[in-house]
């Protein structure tokens, strides 16, 4: 008996467009955009950011920065590994992000050699303004599924994510 799968995909194939893999991502896509749309709109953000924002130049990938940039600074290495980006796509934007003005490059007072990533004043407002942003992303979740569902899928995703070593 051969037991290589079928080369013949199946009739039905309405799971590709409905697996869990597929709505996370469409998910996650939805509520970044969201949160992006809010920040374009908060007060506490500089206006030349709430415009970049508003034309949709400053994107998700950005968000990495704002995720995962300790209040510290963060050598790029360690910021590209947490964020999950390759260390020449961390630095491209990190470039985008000081010529924005929301981190410097500053040397590492551990090691001459190195540079650490930090938020400027005007970065630590745009953090302040993330928070907010995402705090309210997170009550139209809550608002549009019902607050039982909103808490079963924080705690599934965060099960998941935790057992994939990513928590």
């Amino acid at each position: 008996m051969d037991s290589a799968p079928s080369q013949n995909p199946p009739a039905d194939d309405g799971w590709r467009q409905t697996h869990l893999g597929r709505l996370l991502g469409h998910a996650m896509r939805r509520f970044d955009a969201r949160v992006l749309q809010l920040m374009a709109r908060a007060v506490e953000v500089p206006l030349a950011l709430s415009n970049l924002a508003a034309r949709d130049q400053v994107t998700a990938a950005h968000v990495h920065i704002t995720r995962h940039l300790s209040l510290q600074g963060d050598r790029l290495t360690d910021l590209a590994q947490r964020a999950g980006m390759t260390k020449q796509a961390m630095a491209d934007l990190v470039d985008q992000c000081v010529a924005w003005g929301l981190v410097t490059r500053e040397a590492d007072p551990r090691d001459a050699r190195a540079r650490r990533v930090c938020f400027t004043p005007t970065g630590l407002a745009w953090l302040a303004a993330f928070h907010g942003a995402v705090a309210q992303a997170e009550a139209e979740f809550r608002e549009e599924v019902g607050p039982e569902v909103a808490t079963v899928v924080a705690l599934g995703l965060e099960a998941y994510a935790g057992a994939a070593g990513g928590g």
